[in-house]
């Protein structure tokens, strides 16, 4: 991933083309299409192959839980992160006078949960400044009645990365909340120190490298009691098959009552083969391989006639260098026409930078940005 040689051999699809648009969807390395394949193999077993399937959902759970901090009883796997929010909901059970905290740089997924009428909490918005979340602008936001304050570590927007130990000491003190943190966009690319956080979710078709399907779950065993889905299903209950089971439902606790029903078994696969991949590279190794080439790519966005919306804060730069301009279609067309891949929306073009791209790659980009503006 980091170097010519094994680009070319793990990646053989991105030969000639330059793609920075992993924040939307990453790029398998040929060991996930190989954990593809292999799930088929067992699928042909019928129901001899769930036994192969039940040793890759526990090796997927001992990957996660590495890359989370957290030991196996403490994470889960569900079918994706909006499902996750919304089981998260449920457990939260929220009643009319609980307060909830967005911010309006987060995806959708972690938002919208608490912001339909069946929702009894009030929903208060922690606003960016300068294009970045303040602490100092939480704290007017916070209260004894808050009960979750939820936010993405690196926004999807705009890539700016939220000052988690400085959020948590201002959530700590100033309310009971739980904190809750969608790491979709730095799981696999930047390293992760995700103490005290309650509840962590993520996608998984983005920097992990893995596919669809799948929403990856850590809740620390001291958060377990309030995070437990009441959600129907089987996988995730402890009486399922019990002589109770038409007479209450229990769930297991915490993580493990996110998995409400049969494992997505193919993203499974790919998840444990996609962050089997990024741990034998290094998180630390891709991180410093692409600052330098996010320092790049910001210092010469400074120079064009563009409005770059990515705070330009060592602190606050992660993988995603976000800019605007008023003829985006139009840039986004001719870096397309060379086979150059961004994300472009509403006038708004963003480039994700992985492990898998290079000084060339990056300076291929700058260089028709350049022509074409």
């Amino acid at each position: 991933m980091l170097t010519e040689s094994t680009r070319q051999a793990d990646f053989p699809s991105l030969s000639g083309k330059s793609y920075f648009n992993t924040a939307a969807e990453g790029i398998p390395p040929t060991v996930v299409l190989d954990a593809l394949r292999q799930y088929g193999q067992d699928k042909l077993l019928g129901m001899d192959g769930r036994d192969r399937h039940a040793v890759v959902w526990e090796n997927a759970k001992q990957q996660l839980a590495n890359a989370y901090g957290l030991s196996p009883n403490e994470v889960g796997l569900c079918s994706c992160s909006s499902e996750a929010y919304n089981l998260a909901a449920m457990a939260l059970q929220l009643r009319e006078g609980d307060e909830v905290v967005i911010n309006d740089l987060d995806f959708p997924a972690g938002s919208t949960p608490w912001l339909h009428p069946s929702c009894p909490a009030t929903v208060k918005l922690w606003r960016a400044r300068d294009w970045a979340l303040r602490v100092e602008d939480l704290v007017p936001l916070l209260s004894p009645r808050t009960r979750l304050v939820t936010s993405s570590l690196v926004s999807f927007f705009n890539g700016h990365q939220i000052n988690l130990p400085e959020m948590i000491a201002a959530v700590r003190r100033h309310s009971p909340s739980l904190v809750s943190l969608d790491v979709t966009q730095a799981l696999g690319r930047i390293p992760l120190d995700l103490s005290d956080v309650d509840l962590i979710i993520s996608s998984t078709h983005k920097w992990i490298l893995a596919t669809h399907g799948g929403g990856l779950v850590g809740v620390p065993s001291a958060s377990a009691d309030r995070l437990t889905a009441p959600a129907g299903g089987w996988f995730h209950l402890e009486n399922a098959f019990g002589s109770e089971r038409f007479q209450r439902a229990i769930p297991k606790s915490g993580a493990a009552s996110f998995s409400v029903g049969m494992p997505n078994y193919p993203a499974v696969y790919a998840i444990e083969a996609g962050l089997k991949y990024i741990e034998s590279i290094g998180v630390q190794a891709i991180d410093m391989h692409c600052k330098p080439l996010v320092r790049r790519c910001i210092d010469e966005l400074k120079k064009l006639p563009v409005r770059l919306i990515t705070p330009d804060e060592p602190e606050h730069i992660a993988g995603i260098v976000a800019f605007m301009h008023p003829d985006a279609e139009r840039i986004y067309a001719a870096l397309h026409e060379q086979d150059i891949h961004v994300m472009c929306h509403a006038g708004r073009l963003r480039v994700a930078i992985h492990g898998y791209n290079d000084e060339a790659s990056v300076d291929r980009l700058i260089d028709v940005l350049r022509k074409t503006l």
